[in-house]
Protein backbone atom coordinates (compact mmCIF):
# COMPACT_ATOMS: atom_id res chain seq x y z
CA UNK A 1 0.00 0.00 0.00
CA UNK A 2 2.81 2.61 1.08
CA UNK A 3 4.98 1.74 -2.87
CA UNK A 4 1.07 2.24 -4.88
CA UNK A 5 0.74 5.34 -2.61
CA UNK A 6 4.09 6.95 -3.21
CA UNK A 7 4.08 5.86 -7.13
CA UNK A 8 0.10 7.25 -7.60
CA UNK A 9 1.60 10.79 -6.26
CA UNK A 10 4.47 10.68 -8.58
CA UNK A 11 2.31 9.66 -11.64
CA UNK A 12 -0.17 12.41 -10.67
CA UNK A 13 2.24 15.12 -10.39
CA UNK A 14 3.96 14.32 -13.55
CA UNK A 15 0.56 14.04 -15.35
CA UNK A 16 -0.54 17.31 -14.26
CA UNK A 17 2.27 19.28 -15.86
CA UNK A 18 3.00 19.57 -19.75
CA UNK A 19 6.34 18.97 -21.26
CA UNK A 20 8.05 21.86 -22.29
CA UNK A 21 11.14 21.92 -24.35
CA UNK A 22 14.30 23.89 -23.30
CA UNK A 23 15.10 25.86 -26.09
CA UNK A 24 18.38 27.09 -24.31
CA UNK A 25 18.00 31.02 -24.87
CA UNK A 26 18.02 32.21 -21.19
CA UNK A 27 21.45 32.64 -19.64
CA UNK A 28 22.69 30.78 -16.88
CA UNK A 29 24.92 32.20 -13.42
CA UNK A 30 26.73 29.15 -12.45
CA UNK A 31 28.79 30.72 -9.95
CA UNK A 32 28.39 29.39 -6.71
CA UNK A 33 26.39 30.56 -3.74
CA UNK A 34 28.16 29.93 -0.20
CA UNK A 35 26.08 30.47 2.97
CA UNK A 36 26.37 30.36 6.56
CA UNK A 37 25.21 30.07 10.18
CA UNK A 38 26.72 31.00 13.68
CA UNK A 39 24.59 30.33 16.33
CA UNK A 40 26.84 30.60 19.73
CA UNK A 41 25.00 31.35 23.39
CA UNK A 42 24.94 31.26 26.51
CA UNK A 43 22.18 29.32 28.82
CA UNK A 44 21.84 29.22 32.52
CA UNK A 45 19.44 26.83 34.21
CA UNK A 46 18.15 28.73 37.35
CA UNK A 47 17.01 26.13 39.25
CA UNK A 48 20.64 24.13 39.34
CA UNK A 49 22.49 27.49 39.56
CA UNK A 50 24.81 26.22 36.64
CA UNK A 51 25.81 27.90 33.39
CA UNK A 52 27.09 27.07 30.06
CA UNK A 53 28.29 28.47 26.78
CA UNK A 54 27.51 26.46 23.68
CA UNK A 55 28.56 26.59 19.78
CA UNK A 56 24.61 25.29 18.44
CA UNK A 57 25.32 25.65 14.82
CA UNK A 58 28.67 26.44 12.51
CA UNK A 59 26.62 25.70 9.05
CA UNK A 60 28.59 26.38 5.55
CA UNK A 61 26.76 25.45 2.45
CA UNK A 62 27.02 25.91 -1.52
CA UNK A 63 24.41 25.60 -3.57
CA UNK A 64 23.90 26.81 -6.96
CA UNK A 65 22.62 26.06 -10.96
CA UNK A 66 24.26 24.28 -13.53
CA UNK A 67 21.77 24.60 -16.56
CA UNK A 68 17.74 25.62 -16.12
CA UNK A 69 17.14 22.31 -15.28
CA UNK A 70 19.87 21.27 -12.76
CA UNK A 71 20.84 22.90 -9.42
CA UNK A 72 22.58 21.48 -6.12
CA UNK A 73 23.58 21.87 -2.71
CA UNK A 74 25.71 20.94 -0.25
CA UNK A 75 25.45 21.27 3.51
CA UNK A 76 27.72 20.42 6.30
CA UNK A 77 27.36 21.85 9.94
CA UNK A 78 30.84 22.08 11.85
CA UNK A 79 29.77 22.13 15.49
CA UNK A 80 26.01 20.75 15.69
CA UNK A 81 26.24 20.60 19.81
CA UNK A 82 29.99 20.18 19.12
CA UNK A 83 29.47 17.05 16.28
CA UNK A 84 30.27 17.67 12.74
CA UNK A 85 27.32 16.52 10.95
CA UNK A 86 26.75 16.20 6.87
CA UNK A 87 23.42 17.65 6.36
CA UNK A 88 21.56 18.32 2.84
CA UNK A 89 23.49 17.37 -0.17
CA UNK A 90 21.72 16.87 -3.04
CA UNK A 91 20.76 17.33 -6.79
CA UNK A 92 17.49 19.06 -8.22
CA UNK A 93 15.88 19.06 -11.53
CA UNK A 94 13.37 21.23 -12.66
CA UNK A 95 12.33 19.65 -16.32
CA UNK A 96 9.47 22.32 -16.67
CA UNK A 97 8.16 25.04 -14.84
CA UNK A 98 6.54 24.14 -10.95
CA UNK A 99 8.17 20.37 -11.30
CA UNK A 100 11.01 19.25 -9.33
CA UNK A 101 13.07 16.39 -8.49
CA UNK A 102 15.59 15.94 -6.02
CA UNK A 103 17.63 12.65 -5.11
CA UNK A 104 20.11 13.07 -2.23
CA UNK A 105 20.75 13.83 1.66
CA UNK A 106 17.71 16.10 2.93
CA UNK A 107 15.62 17.34 5.28
CA UNK A 108 11.86 15.06 4.58
CA UNK A 109 8.90 17.25 3.86
CA UNK A 110 7.23 17.10 6.88
CA UNK A 111 5.51 19.43 9.33
CA UNK A 112 6.22 23.33 9.36
CA UNK A 113 8.55 23.94 12.15
CA UNK A 114 10.81 21.09 12.51
CA UNK A 115 11.65 21.85 8.16
CA UNK A 116 13.06 25.91 9.52
CA UNK A 117 16.81 26.31 8.73
CA UNK A 118 17.94 27.34 12.10
CA UNK A 119 18.39 30.85 11.10
CA UNK A 120 14.43 31.33 10.64
CA UNK A 121 13.74 29.79 14.05
CA UNK A 122 12.09 32.55 15.60
CA UNK A 123 13.04 31.05 19.49
CA UNK A 124 16.41 29.94 20.85
CA UNK A 125 15.43 26.67 21.13
CA UNK A 126 13.35 24.67 18.89
CA UNK A 127 10.13 23.59 19.81
CA UNK A 128 9.64 20.00 20.91
CA UNK A 129 7.96 19.01 17.45
CA UNK A 130 10.55 20.42 15.71
CA UNK A 131 13.78 18.38 17.66
CA UNK A 132 12.03 15.47 19.80
CA UNK A 133 8.78 14.44 17.51
CA UNK A 134 8.66 15.09 14.13
CA UNK A 135 12.68 15.76 13.23
CA UNK A 136 13.82 13.75 10.16
CA UNK A 137 16.84 13.99 8.04
CA UNK A 138 17.06 10.99 5.65
CA UNK A 139 18.52 9.83 2.48
CA UNK A 140 15.97 9.29 -0.60
CA UNK A 141 14.05 11.36 -3.46
CA UNK A 142 11.65 13.53 -3.70
CA UNK A 143 8.88 14.91 -6.10
CA UNK A 144 7.39 18.74 -5.92
CA UNK A 145 4.72 20.51 -7.49
CA UNK A 146 3.98 24.05 -6.72
CA UNK A 147 0.74 25.61 -8.87
CA UNK A 148 -1.38 28.43 -8.61
CA UNK A 149 -5.57 28.25 -8.08
CA UNK A 150 -5.90 31.61 -7.19
CA UNK A 151 -3.22 31.25 -4.68
CA UNK A 152 -0.06 29.27 -4.77
CA UNK A 153 -0.15 25.32 -3.73
CA UNK A 154 3.35 23.47 -3.22
CA UNK A 155 2.93 19.61 -2.94
CA UNK A 156 5.51 17.34 -2.02
CA UNK A 157 6.04 13.61 -2.00
CA UNK A 158 9.28 11.50 -0.96
CA UNK A 159 10.55 7.81 -0.30
CA UNK A 160 13.83 7.08 2.08
CA UNK A 161 15.58 4.80 3.40
CA UNK A 162 15.17 5.14 7.14
CA UNK A 163 18.75 4.87 7.60
CA UNK A 164 19.24 8.37 8.86
CA UNK A 165 22.49 9.94 8.03
CA UNK A 166 25.62 7.60 8.55
CA UNK A 167 24.13 4.20 8.18
CA UNK A 168 24.14 4.06 4.18
CA UNK A 169 27.00 1.96 2.93
CA UNK A 170 25.74 -1.68 3.90
CA UNK A 171 22.12 -0.89 4.19
CA UNK A 172 19.37 -2.46 2.04
CA UNK A 173 15.38 -2.22 3.31
CA UNK A 174 12.17 -3.90 1.52
CA UNK A 175 10.69 -1.61 4.13
CA UNK A 176 9.42 2.20 2.52
CA UNK A 177 9.42 5.28 4.43
CA UNK A 178 7.29 7.77 2.92
CA UNK A 179 6.68 11.44 3.79
CA UNK A 180 3.99 14.12 2.12
CA UNK A 181 3.20 17.43 2.39
CA UNK A 182 0.69 19.72 0.86
CA UNK A 183 1.09 24.24 1.70
CA UNK A 184 -1.42 26.37 1.14
CA UNK A 185 -0.70 29.83 0.73
CA UNK A 186 -4.16 32.14 0.86
CA UNK A 187 -4.61 35.57 0.49
CA UNK A 188 -3.89 37.91 3.06
CA UNK A 189 -0.89 36.61 4.72
CA UNK A 190 -2.83 33.08 5.99
CA UNK A 191 -1.34 29.39 5.61
CA UNK A 192 -2.46 26.00 6.25
CA UNK A 193 0.21 22.81 5.85
CA UNK A 194 -0.78 19.43 6.27
CA UNK A 195 1.78 16.61 5.90
CA UNK A 196 2.35 12.83 7.12
CA UNK A 197 5.34 10.62 7.60
CA UNK A 198 6.03 7.05 8.00
CA UNK A 199 9.11 5.98 9.53
CA UNK A 200 10.78 2.59 10.70
CA UNK A 201 13.38 3.35 13.51
CA UNK A 202 13.97 -0.46 14.24
CA UNK A 203 11.25 -3.22 13.53
CA UNK A 204 8.27 -1.11 14.60
CA UNK A 205 6.58 1.21 11.94
CA UNK A 206 5.45 4.70 12.85
CA UNK A 207 2.84 6.42 11.25
CA UNK A 208 3.25 10.75 11.93
CA UNK A 209 0.30 13.23 11.22
CA UNK A 210 0.30 16.86 11.28
CA UNK A 211 -1.40 20.17 10.50
CA UNK A 212 -0.38 23.70 11.35
CA UNK A 213 -1.83 27.22 10.09
CA UNK A 214 -0.21 30.75 10.71
CA UNK A 215 -0.83 34.11 10.19
CA UNK A 216 1.96 36.53 8.81
CA UNK A 217 1.53 40.01 7.95
CA UNK A 218 1.93 43.44 9.25
CA UNK A 219 4.52 42.68 11.79
CA UNK A 220 2.61 39.57 13.30
CA UNK A 221 3.20 35.98 13.01
CA UNK A 222 0.79 33.49 14.42
CA UNK A 223 1.47 29.77 14.26
CA UNK A 224 -0.29 26.54 15.65
CA UNK A 225 0.87 23.17 14.74
CA UNK A 226 -0.61 19.67 15.88
CA UNK A 227 1.36 16.33 15.41
CA UNK A 228 -0.29 13.10 16.46
CA UNK A 229 2.43 9.94 16.33
CA UNK A 230 1.06 6.59 16.08
CA UNK A 231 3.16 2.82 16.66
CA UNK A 232 2.48 -0.31 15.37
CA UNK A 233 0.39 -2.73 16.51
CA UNK A 234 0.06 -0.30 20.30
CA UNK A 235 3.57 -0.87 20.46
CA UNK A 236 3.79 2.29 22.48
CA UNK A 237 1.29 4.88 23.29
CA UNK A 238 0.15 7.41 20.50
CA UNK A 239 2.04 10.80 21.14
CA UNK A 240 0.31 14.31 21.04
CA UNK A 241 2.71 17.33 20.34
CA UNK A 242 1.19 20.84 20.09
CA UNK A 243 3.21 24.14 19.65
CA UNK A 244 1.45 27.57 19.35
CA UNK A 245 3.64 30.62 19.40
CA UNK A 246 3.19 34.62 18.32
CA UNK A 247 5.71 37.00 17.59
CA UNK A 248 5.50 40.87 16.89
CA UNK A 249 7.85 43.31 15.06
CA UNK A 250 8.18 46.20 16.06
CA UNK A 251 10.46 48.75 13.84
CA UNK A 252 12.64 50.97 15.55
CA UNK A 253 14.68 54.41 14.08
CA UNK A 254 18.00 55.97 14.78
CA UNK A 255 19.12 52.61 17.28
CA UNK A 256 21.18 50.38 17.03
CA UNK A 257 19.05 47.35 16.60
CA UNK A 258 16.75 47.73 13.32
CA UNK A 259 13.24 46.00 15.41
CA UNK A 260 12.77 44.64 18.40
CA UNK A 261 10.42 41.22 18.31
CA UNK A 262 8.45 40.17 21.71
CA UNK A 263 7.25 36.72 21.47
CA UNK A 264 5.79 33.97 23.39
CA UNK A 265 5.00 30.03 22.99
CA UNK A 266 3.14 27.32 24.40
CA UNK A 267 4.53 23.83 23.65
CA UNK A 268 3.78 20.20 24.57
CA UNK A 269 4.39 16.70 23.91
CA UNK A 270 3.09 13.23 25.74
CA UNK A 271 5.30 10.87 26.67
CA UNK A 272 7.68 9.92 23.34
CA UNK A 273 9.56 6.74 21.92
CA UNK A 274 12.31 7.11 19.46
CA UNK A 275 10.68 3.67 18.08
CA UNK A 276 13.67 1.90 18.71
CA UNK A 277 14.44 -0.89 21.00
CA UNK A 278 16.12 -1.10 24.40
CA UNK A 279 17.17 -3.04 27.17
CA UNK A 280 18.53 -2.23 30.57
CA UNK A 281 19.44 1.44 28.69
CA UNK A 282 21.00 0.10 25.53
CA UNK A 283 19.82 -0.19 22.19
CA UNK A 284 18.97 -3.93 21.81
CA UNK A 285 16.84 -6.34 19.49
CA UNK A 286 15.67 -7.98 22.63
CA UNK A 287 14.08 -4.92 24.36
CA UNK A 288 11.12 -2.82 23.83
CA UNK A 289 9.82 0.62 23.52
CA UNK A 290 10.76 3.06 26.09
CA UNK A 291 9.95 6.65 27.34
CA UNK A 292 13.30 8.42 25.57
CA UNK A 293 11.61 12.00 26.80
CA UNK A 294 8.84 12.36 29.10
CA UNK A 295 5.64 14.13 29.15
CA UNK A 296 6.17 18.12 29.59
CA UNK A 297 4.80 21.33 28.34
CA UNK A 298 6.99 24.55 28.53
CA UNK A 299 6.36 28.03 28.50
CA UNK A 300 8.60 30.54 26.41
CA UNK A 301 8.54 34.33 26.21
CA UNK A 302 11.23 36.84 24.96
CA UNK A 303 12.43 39.46 22.43
CA UNK A 304 14.66 39.07 19.26
CA UNK A 305 16.48 42.32 18.48
CA UNK A 306 17.85 42.65 14.89
CA UNK A 307 20.54 43.89 13.11
CA UNK A 308 20.04 45.18 9.44
CA UNK A 309 23.65 44.68 7.93
CA UNK A 310 24.43 42.59 4.57
CA UNK A 311 24.03 39.10 6.83
CA UNK A 312 21.08 38.55 9.24
CA UNK A 313 22.26 39.10 12.92
CA UNK A 314 19.71 38.47 15.82
CA UNK A 315 20.27 38.49 19.00
CA UNK A 316 17.97 36.12 20.79
CA UNK A 317 16.85 36.61 24.61
CA UNK A 318 14.26 33.59 25.97
CA UNK A 319 13.45 32.17 29.28
CA UNK A 320 12.02 28.70 28.97
CA UNK A 321 9.93 27.21 31.86
CA UNK A 322 9.12 23.55 32.01
CA UNK A 323 6.34 21.61 33.04
CA UNK A 324 6.96 17.77 34.17
CA UNK A 325 4.12 15.18 34.68
CA UNK A 326 4.84 13.40 37.74
CA UNK A 327 7.57 10.61 37.50
CA UNK A 328 9.19 12.13 34.66
CA UNK A 329 12.62 12.70 34.88
CA UNK A 330 14.16 15.88 33.25
CA UNK A 331 17.02 15.51 31.37
CA UNK A 332 20.09 17.62 31.78
CA UNK A 333 19.34 20.16 29.34
CA UNK A 334 15.77 19.95 29.28
CA UNK A 335 15.09 22.26 32.51
CA UNK A 336 13.95 25.64 33.23
CA UNK A 337 16.81 28.23 31.92
CA UNK A 338 17.54 31.58 30.56
CA UNK A 339 19.06 31.98 27.41
CA UNK A 340 20.73 34.42 25.06
CA UNK A 341 21.88 33.28 21.73
CA UNK A 342 23.78 35.25 18.92
CA UNK A 343 23.02 34.62 15.37
CA UNK A 344 24.54 35.40 12.42
CA UNK A 345 23.52 34.53 8.60
CA UNK A 346 25.92 35.31 5.85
Amino acid sequence: MNKTFILSVALALCAAVPVAADDGSDEVDRTPKAHGTIRGKYEYQTGEGEGRFQVRNARVSLDGDLTKVVSYKVEIDLSDEGQIKMLDTYTRLKPVRGLDFTIGQMRAPFTIDAHRSPHLQYFANRSFIAKQVGNVRDVGATLGYAFNVGFPIKLEAGMFNGSGLTNQKDFWTSNVNFSAKAQLFFPRGFNLTLSTQKIRPDDVSVMMYDAGAYYHAHGWHAEVEYLYKHYEDGAFKAVHALDAFVSYDIPLRKCFFTKVSPLVRYDYMGDHSDGKRYLDGEENAEGSLVVNDYRRSRLTGGITLSLDLPFVSDIRLNYEKYFYRDGAVAKPSERDKVVIEFMTRF
